[in-house]
């Protein structure tokens, strides 16, 4: 344990096996693992956990082959579920980079201004950028390229009710701000809302694939893309951008509302409340972006459009793979399950 400590209110145990530390891992994280701790918790001011109630907890331990086993199993879901999103923060970094270095850095633009030959592009794409700047009230600028307000571009911005519905054991996902981690969604835990409920949620706006989610109180300047084939309503504190369907730039406009400048101009117009800031809606539109033109947005939109269908696609299996480990290791751990049914399940999930 060299080169670090605990902080506050966290317990480190040391196992005697580190063998059993896959395992064990698993049983605590799992429903009946949960139960057991819930069953002993101090709930008289806050949630607290005795550590001589911990180190009493009955823990189930079969045969050592079986624990290998289930370890292995384990393991190899865990690895599986972690480069995929590695694979995705991957991703995610070279759209982000590409935008940087067209949009916010200029890099085309200096380049031709030298006598350079743009790189990483053909002569087609590198046509579509000027040969020099010109000021405007965003500072210097591409030349020819317009600022304008976001509500030119967009087909509409809504919020959702102002309320938190009833909460259902399945159904369509409620959206809170839990969900956003600053340029896409986690739906590894979500609330979900009664099909009863869906048209009173959805009366404002139904999120669809493409639209662009983000959150104008307490944490601000988060956004996300909608993935495909995802059902969900809006929570508190979020609103909706629906980027105009015929010009196909919803992933231009997404990443320049997650890259710098922008989130310097939301900061810029922050309310800073006693509770918490918040950002008015109602302005929103009238903020002022760069907008190149269509050409070259539709370009940018072609290159990362593949990249955001593969980090969509990395998410959902990476949410099948979650959902499946919490499902199974219960069962395996219980006996209810045997190992080789349990990896039958997983390779037919993905067939």
């Amino acid at each position: 344990m060299a080169g670090w400590n605990p902080a506050r209110a966290i317990a480190v145990v040391r196992l005697k096996s580190t063998g059993l530390r896959t395992y064990l891992k698993a049983v605590l994280e799992s429903a009946a693992g949960k139960h057991l701790i819930d069953a002993v918790l101090n709930t008289t001011v806050q949630k607290t956990l005795n550590l001589k109630d911990i180190r009493n907890l009955p823990i189930p331990v079969p045969p050592p082959w079986i624990i290998r086993g289930i370890s292995s199993f384990a393991e190899a879901l865990i690895d599986r579920i972690a480069l995929l999103r590695e694979t995705n923060v991957t991703l995610e970094a070279v759209a982000q980079a590409l935008f940087k270095s067209w949009f916010v850095d200029f890099d085309p633009v200096r380049a031709k201004i030298e006598g350079r030959v743009p790189e990483g592009m053909d002569e087609a794409t590198a046509a579509l950028f000027p040969g020099g700047f010109e000021e405007s009230e965003l500072g210097l600028v591409p030349s020819g390229w317009r600022v304008d307000a976001i509500g030119k571009f967009v087909e509409g911005i809504y919020d959702g009710p102002h309320a938190t519905p009833s909460e259902a054991d399945e159904g369509p996902i409620f959206l809170g701000i839990k969900n956003l981690t600053g340029s896409g969604l986690d739906l590894g835990e979500v609330r979900h809302i009664h099909e009863n409920d869906w048209a009173q949620w959805t009366r404002r706006i139904t999120p669809c694939h493409g639209d662009i989610v983000f959150s104008y109180e307490a944490t601000l300047g988060f956004f996300a893309l909608i993935p495909p084939e995802t059902r969900c309503c809006l929570g508190r504190r979020l609103a909706l951008i629906r980027p105009n369907q015929k010009s196909g730039d919803g992933h231009f406009w997404f990443h320049q509302f997650i890259a710098p400048p922008f989130q310097r101009l939301l900061d810029k117009h922050t309310i800073h409340g006693a509770t918490v800031n918040r950002i008015a809606l109602k302005e929103f539109p009238s903020l002022s972006v760069l907008n190149p033109p269509g050409a070259l947005k539709a370009t940018f939109d072609n290159r990362v459009a593949p990249l955001w269908r593969r980090i969509h696609e990395g998410q959902a299996q990476a949410q099948t793979l979650t959902a499946l480990r919490d499902a199974l290791l219960p069962r395996l751990i219980s006996g209810q399950l045997r190992l080789p049914d349990a990896k039958a399940q997983i390779e037919q999930a993905f067939a």
